[in-house]
C-alpha cells in the first residue's frame, strides 16, 4: 500500500504550517553556493503548494523569511528577494488558474518596494479564490506579531480582552489554527513561528532538507498526523 493510500481524505488537517529549513545545508553538502539551495527550495514550494491544493488542504502557511533573517549576508538576502520576486511573477497565473488565494503574514514595509508592489498585485488578483489559502510568512516574527496585536487591542480600548481578541488581531485572523506543523532538516525548535497559533498543533519533524522534501515526505507527515489522538488538554 502506498503512503497516499494510507491517508484518510475525510480527516485531513485543515491548516498545515511548514518551517522550510535546510536550503543552505543542502547546497553546502553538494559544495554549491547557498543561493542554489534556495533556488531548489523554491521548486519544492511550487510542488508542495500544488500537492496541497490537489488533495484539498484548505490553508498552507510557509515560513519563508523571518525578522531575524536580516542578519544574513547581504548577497544572500538580495538573492532571496530576487527569488521571491521571480516566484510571485511566475506563479500568479497558476494561482488564478488553480483557485489559490495568496496572502502574506508579516511586516512587509521593510521589504524592497518592488517586492511590496508584487505582493499587493498577487494578493489583490487572487483574494477571491476559494480552493487553497497560501500564506507566505515574510519578515515575520511571532513575538512581534503578538506585541502588535496587544498594541492594537490597547488602541481599540478593549476592556478585559479575551483570547479571541488576541486571535482577531493576528495576521492569521479569520483562519483556523494550524492542525499540523512540519519542520524539515531535523531541528527541534519552532523558531519564533506562529507561537500563539500552534498551541495545540501536532508537530512533525523530519531530517529531510527542504529541497528534498517530496510528495512522499508530505504524505508521511499527514499519515503520522492521522495516527495521533488530539486531546486539546482533555482525556
Amino acid at each position: 500500500m502506498s503512503l497516499r493510500e494510507k491517508i484518510d481524505f475525510l480527516k485531513l488537517p485543515q491548516h498545515i504550517a511548514i518551517i522550510m529549513d535546510g536550503n543552505g545545508r543542502w547546497a553546502q553538502n553538494k559544495f554549491l553556493p547557498r543561493i542554489i539551495g534556495h533556488t531548489n527550495g523554491v521548486k519544492t514550494v511550487k510542488n508542495i503548494v500544488e500537492l496541497a491544493n490537489s488533495i484539498n488542504i484548505k490553508v498552507l502557511t510557509l515560513y519563508a523569511f523571518s525578522t531575524e533573517n536580516w542578519k544574513r549576508p547581504k548577497d544572500e538576502i538580495f538573492g532571496l528577494m530576487t527569488l521571491l520576486k521571480s516566484y510571485l511573477k511566475s506563479e500568479l497565473e497558476s494561482m488564478i488558474k488553480n483557485n489559490i488565494a495568496f496572502r502574506v503574514l508579516g511586516d512587509t514595509s521593510r521589504l524592497p518596494e518592488e517586492i511590496q508592489e508584487e505582493i499587493a498585485n498577487v494578493s489583490e488578483k487572487t483574494k477571491d479564490n476559494t480552493s487553497l489559502i497560501l500564506n507566505i510568512a515574510l519578515n515575520y516574527g511571532s513575538r512581534q506579531e503578538i506585541l502588535k496585536a496587544v498594541k492594537n487591542i490597547i488602541d481599540k480600548k478593549i476592556d478585559n480582552p479575551t483570547e479571541q481578541d488576541i486571535s482577531d488581531n493576528l495576521y492569521t485572523k479569520s483562519l483556523p489554527d494550524p492542525d499540523l506543523l512540519i519542520r524539515t532538516s531535523g531541528e527541534m525548535r519552532v523558531s519564533n513561528f506562529l507561537l500563539w497559533q500552534i498551541a495545540y498543533s501536532e508537530i512533525y519533524v523530519t531530517d529531510v532538507l527542504w529541497p528534498d522534501f517530496s510528495e512522499e515526505e508530505f504524505y508521511k507527515a499527514i499519515v503520522e498526523y492521522q495516527k495521533r489522538i488530539r486531546k486539546f488538554g482533555g482525556i
